[in-house]
């Protein structure tokens, strides 16, 4: 049998943790799906658009070479996106766990058959921290931007 993975994210600012968390998802299946979430679901969730439009983050993200597949994700509902894309077992970030929307993923895809599997976060980097840094040097204090990355 195969195991479809999908692994969900807006990979805005792509940096080796979205590195991290699509590699480590391609071990644990026989077919990964990365799921790009779109800008208007990004500015609806998160409160705030992409720096990296969809089309261009989706193009960065299919050119890795253990992503099988690209998913536009257009909806925030997982419920929905399993309708589309069907997959048997879909990656998230450790941060997740443990959480309401972690514990409500966990809940809804159950009902399908669907595992939640979770990979540790990389703490040292993130798309905030990157935004951060952007902010900082666009404010003209190129100082903060080492403080910015690393926290």
């Amino acid at each position: 049998m195969t195991v479809v993975g999908y692994a969900p994210g807006a990979y805005d600012l792509f940096h080796v943790g979205h590195l991290n968390v699509l590699r480590q998802a391609s071990e644990h299946c026989d077919v990964l799906v990365a799921g790009v979430v779109s800008d208007e679901v990004l500015l609806r969730t998160k409160g705030r658009a992409p720096v990296i439009p969809m089309v261009e983050r989706m193009e960065i993200v299919a050119s890795l070479r253990f992503v099988d597949r690209v998913h536009a994700e257009v909806v925030p509902e997982k419920l929905e996106t399993w309708r589309e894309v069907g997959f048997d077992v879909i990656f998230k970030g450790d941060d997740w766990r443990g959480t309401p929307k972690g514990d409500r993923l966990e809940r809804d895809l159950a009902t399908v058959g669907v595992e939640v599997h979770y990979f540790p976060y990389t703490m040292h980097t993130s798309s905030t921290a990157l935004r951060r840094a952007l902010a900082a040097l666009e404010a003209g204090d190129p100082g903060t931007r080492r403080h910015a990355l690393s926290s």
